[in-house]
């Protein structure tokens, strides 16, 4: 991660000093609450995506730094939530807001990142940041809801599957991309391109992440199975499901509905996903979308940028957490 970062070093340099400052308020406990999310701050993967398609397309410039910034606390504001409607307790290998401070002080805390967001965008006229990442907010709204609705049912078919991670996941990873071309060109077509690049790298990150899930514990160092126990159906498990026969079928959704706490059930499950060859299925989409990414960029300039992002997309179906 830290060669990928090379070429845009002082750039996140820059950004982590400016973000810090855009995080604090005169309210000592918000302020409390703000040291503790930048302590915890992950892998940045979003303002790298920022600063490298910038860097790619134009000179980084202050209106970068604004987006990469407006990105991240929209991020951070739904990850807060999020915590908040799974129950979670734990973010990054930390506690999480709402396991600290409880779910009022949690929820209050992302609606106050959120609007940080939309200040900072509005007070320095950055309205087609604002609009690109407003864009991509509603649309994972909709991929949450749409995924609670269909998991009660479980009836995800393939492409419902597709629809839930374009919006919940890709959509975020495809504004950090228009957003970095949008700070450095007005060129529609070309922040349309980039829009659908994040996309794609979006869908292949997601289905990783979902993969993520049937590896052993010591790999990804959370419990295994853990899609399984909140009933989403992910792309391995869909693919066995459309393999079964109709008797087979209500065996595995009864599993997943009424014994997804039982390991023995559960382990029988995984089995059978495996031996389906869905994890195959799921790698091979996952290698079409990152190829997809990467046939974007072919007919660009060879850059330290365009190295970086290229390195950075290969990254996102590598990662092993």
């Amino acid at each position: 991660m830290d060669e990928i970062k090379k070429v845009i070093a002082e750039d996140m340099h820059l950004f982590e000093n400016k973000f810090r400052q855009a995080m604090k308020s005169e309210v000592s406990l918000l302020d409390r609450i703000m040291h503790y999310i930048v302590k915890r701050k992950g892998k940045q993967m979003r303002p790298m995506f920022v600063f490298l398609t910038a860097g790619m397309n134009g000179q980084i410039n202050e209106s970068t730094h604004r987006g990469a910034a407006l990105i991240e606390l929209l991020h951070t504001a739904t990850l807060v939530h999020d915590d908040v409607v799974d129950d979670s307790l734990y973010r990054r290998g930390f506690f999480s807001i709402n396991a600290l401070w409880k779910n009022k002080i949690a929820v209050l805390v992302g609606d106050y990142l959120l609007s940080k967001g939309l200040l900072l965008s509005v007070d320095h006229g950055d309205h087609h940041l604002l609009k690109i990442v407003s864009e991509a907010v509603k649309q994972m709204s909709e991929g949450e809801l749409l995924q609670i609705e269909k998991a009660r049912k479980l009836d995800i078919d393939e492409d419902t599957y597709f629809t839930i991670i374009k919006q919940k996941t890709a959509s975020l990873i495809a504004s950090c991309c228009a957003c970095g071309v949008a700070s450095v060109s007005k060129d529609e077509a070309l922040i349309e391109q980039f829009r659908l690049f994040g996309e794609h790298i979006g869908i292949a990150f997601q289905i990783n992440d979902d993969l993520l899930d049937f590896e052993s514990n010591t790999i990804t160092g959370k419990p295994g199975a853990i899609d399984i126990k909140e009933r989403k159906l992910t792309l391995p498990v869909i693919h066995l499901l459309n393999k079964s026969s109709l008797l087979e079928k209500r065996k595995w959704i009864n599993i997943i509905k009424k014994h997804n706490e039982k390991p023995e059930k559960v382990s029988l499950l995984l089995d059978a996903i495996k031996n389906s060859g869905g994890i195959e299925v799921a790698r091979e989409q996952m290698k079409k979308h990152e190829n997809a990414a990467l046939q974007m960029l072919h007919d660009f300039p060879e850059t330290e940028y365009k190295t970086s992002l290229i390195q950075l997309v290969q990254y996102t179906t590598l990662r092993k957490s």
